[in-house]
């Protein structure tokens, strides 16, 4: 009897002590985390030239993997039309294979266009606007800084 209400303590000590501290700070940095419900792939799947670079660039290399299919739908203002990209996901990704693997365009790494056009994409989409809102709201920011290499929305 002495045996099983020592284990049954230290079972309790397990589970309030370092469980429970562990779930609480797991939900607390998730809540106060800035992407929010933002969806980015795995750092470990950059090349090593992307992970060396800035948070901002890295999330938004990681951003463009995760979400391809957005990205291809809004435009890029930095006139990398001129280099055949047409849309904002071609100064990231070249090509993503059936199996998720992908080959990577190093033009975002110097570019802050594109970077400050994911990154206004990820904010918008963490604040639920829609994928019309998100490329209304870029082709009104950045236009200024040149044309589109996308065609404009009817």
């Amino acid at each position: 009897m002495l045996k099983r209400k020592h284990s049954n303590r230290i079972l309790y000590f397990f589970i309030v002590f370092l469980l429970f501290p562990i779930f609480l700070f797991s939900a607390c940095t998730q809540a106060d985390s800035p992407l929010g419900g933002v969806t980015l792939a795995s750092a470990s799947q950059l090349p090593e030239e992307m992970k060396a670079a800035p948070l901002n660039v890295r999330e938004a290399y990681q951003f463009a993997l995760a979400n391809p299919e957005l990205l291809d739908q809004v435009p890029c203002y930095c006139g990398c039309d001129a280099i055949g990209h047409t849309s904002n996901l071609d100064c990231f990704v070249d090509e993503i294979g059936v199996d998720g693997s992908a080959a990577f365009d190093s033009h975002a790494l110097g570019c802050s266009i594109c970077i400050d056009i994911t990154q206004d994409v990820m904010r918008m989409l963490k604040n639920g606007n829609s994928v019309a809102q998100i490329r209304t709201a870029i082709d009104q920011t950045y236009a200024q800084y040149g044309p589109s290499n996308m065609p404009p929305v009817p």
